[in-house]
This record gives structure tokens, C-alpha cells and sequence, in this order.
């Protein structure tokens, strides 16, 4: 079972997307324009990564909120996240093989050939 979260405009999404499709893989898009993330999904996927992994700290809506300079802690992150979801780096991606959970972050075409190559 495989869960894709992201936007489908989103380059590293589309390749993301490509790359699944090319290895057979099935799975679920989840648009973060039509669907933010809760508390407890985001919670989850920093089991897996670090929050500082999971902010995209390049991206056009992290600079256009000017949030380098509000000086947030966690939970002001968290809450930054849930609220504009286009600030979590992307393609975010849960895979579970048997008893093995992941949560990808990012685009990782070495990292995706391991898992589902």
C-alpha cells in the first residue's frame, strides 16, 4: 500500500508519480490543495523524519510568509504545516511492505530504485 501526498503540478510530484507508474507500483495521490494534513498525520511522519525535513525551507511559500523570521518552535511548525500544507517538501510518500513502514520525503529516484526497483 502506497499513500502519495503532494500536488500534481509539483515537478518532484510528477516524477514521483512517473516513476511509480513505470514500476507498476499502485497507489493513492493525495492533493494537499483539496486536503490539508491533521496534527496526527504529521505526528506520524516525523517517526520517520525530522521536522526540519519535512518544511520545504526553499520553497516560494515558506519565503513569501516570511517565516524565517517569526522564530516558530515545533509546535508553531506543526501548526504552519496543517495550516499552508504547500510548506511540507514534496512528494511525501508512506509505503508499507509487510511489516515495514516508511515515509519517504522528497524525490529520490536511487532511494524509490531500492524499494520498489
Amino acid at each position: 500500500m502506497v499513500k502519495l501526498y503532494g500536488i500534481k503540478t509539483c515537478g518532484s510530484v510528477k516524477k514521483a508519480m512517473q516513476f511509480l507508474d513505470s514500476k507498476g507500483v499502485e497507489y493513492t495521490l493525495v492533493d494537499f490543495k483539496k486536503e490539508s494534513p491533521s496534527l496526527e498525520k504529521i505526528e506520524c511522519w516525523l517517526k520517520f523524519v525530522p521536522l526540519k525535513t519535512l518544511l520545504n525551507h526553499k520553497g516560494t511559500t515558506y519565503k513569501k510568509l516570511g517565516l524565517k523570521d517569526k522564530n516558530l518552535d515545533d509546535s508553531g511548525i506543526k501548526q504552519w504545516l496543517i495550516d499552508a500544507p504547500l510548506l511540507i517538501k514534496r512528494p511525501v510518500i508512506e509505503s508499507k511492505k509487510g511489516k515495514k513502514e516508511q515515509v519517504i520525503v522528497g524525490f529520490d529516484e536511487k532511494l524509490y530504485e531500492e524499494i520498489w526497483g
